[in-house]
């Protein structure tokens, strides 16, 4: 077992504990990198999708897991990043001194869907400032709502439920959101973010988002900015989560308003609380979760009786049991239960069980108590 002495403050807030991690994940980005050489391409376009899952997962991570506010309306945030970068790759921006509409390049397009999703992260964050725990989930869910509503009643830019197709996007003669190279891209995208979020985290901000959630008062006593700050994070989880939505929307090559519902908010919160709150790998390992369950549940279904199996309701039904499963019984989700395997073999056999007993949530009703 590894035992590191802190001898100063830049050492706690290193992106790496020790120089072991450089080699392990060093060795992890190598593996992923090579996937597209030894995998067929269903595999691969699984592992796309995990990244942009994951992506959204960072997203939501920053805003729920590290400063406490819950939200039920990120498939807007997720929505509005990919209908403007169809729009912007595809119809174009009609302006009134043009003639022709005005289609921007992906490289473009790209970084404005996260801009324009942060911006509407900011128009729901100011707002929800006065508004903590269920209130300010019963808003953002009322938000997600509208924007569902706004993605299918304006017509004239979205096409309503008539769908929108989304453009490819080449460079060259390669095209860029087929296949391997669009594997590539959300990896690098997915890489990018979680070093952001990394160096967000340990910066003065990412410090005064966790105070945020520890204790609201403490951290106004202590002068941080509370509505800042808030409004800060909103901002950036938006924005991550409509980047997250600009590669999805090149994923489908189809947008549809049903595939932003509520329900895609509350699979994005299952994501990060399973995953584990509180923890970028989190985010990681709900993605993985959220997109093996259905498979699993496929599998599941061939062993049980068919009256059971074909129940409507079946899969959220198994949803929430695992949901209700993981609150109770491992509130830090798979990566907490992952941490609890690694000190298990460190420490073999001088393990304890109440190692663990004492474990911190970052849920702001377990401070009620």
């Amino acid at each position: 077992m590894r035992f590191l002495f802190k001898t100063s403050y830049e050492q706690d807030i290193n992106i790496a504990k020790h120089s072991g991690y450089y080699w392990s994940y060093g060795a992890l980005l190598l593996m992923v990198l090579a996937v597209p050489h030894f995998m067929e391409d269903y595999y691969v376009g699984q592992m796309t999708q995990l990244y942009i899952m994951a992506i959204a997962g960072v997203g939501l991570m920053l805003l729920s897991g590290y400063t406490g506010l819950i939200s039920l309306g990120h498939a807007a945030f997720f929505g509005i990043g990919a209908y403007t970068e169809a729009v912007l790759t595809g119809n174009g921006l009609q302006l009134p001194f043009m003639d022709e509409p005005l289609v921007f390049s992906f490289f473009v397009a790209f970084p404005m869907s996260g801009v324009l999703a942060a911006i509407a992260g900011i128009a729901i964050g100011i707002p929800a400032l006065r508004l903590t725990g269920i209130y300010l989930a019963i808003a953002t869910f009322a938000f997600a709502i509208i924007i569902e509503e706004v993605l299918s009643r304006w017509e004239s830019v979205t096409n309503g439920y008539t769908g929108l197709l989304v453009e490819s996007i080449y460079v060259g003669d390669l095209d860029l959101t087929d296949g391997t190279p669009f594997y590539y891209l959300c990896l690098g995208v997915l890489v990018a973010v979680i070093l952001f979020s990394l160096n967000l985290l340990r910066s003065a901000t990412g410090r005064a988002m966790m105070a945020v959630r520890d204790s609201e008062i403490s951290a106004q006593s202590m002068g941080v900015n509370l509505a800042q700050t808030k409004t800060l994070a909103f901002a950036l989880s938006a924005g991550i989560t409509g980047l997250a939505g600009a590669l999805f929307a090149h994923k489908l090559g189809f947008l549809s308003p049903e595939s932003f519902t509520v329900l895609q908010s509350l699979e994005l919160l299952v994501l990060v609380v399973v995953g584990g709150l509180g923890s970028l790998h989190g985010a990681v390992f709900g993605a993985m979760f959220v997109l093996a369950l259905p498979q699993a549940l496929a599998i599941m279904k061939d062993y049980l009786p068919h009256s059971i199996a074909e129940q409507p309701g079946f899969e959220p039904l198994i949803f929430g049991l695992i949901l209700i499963f993981f609150v109770v019984f491992e509130p830090l989700g798979i990566y907490g239960r992952w941490l609890k395997v690694k000190l298990y073999f460190q420490m073999f056999p001088l393990y304890k069980k109440a190692t663990f007993k004492r474990q911190k949530s970052y849920m702001k009703s377990e401070r009620l108590r």
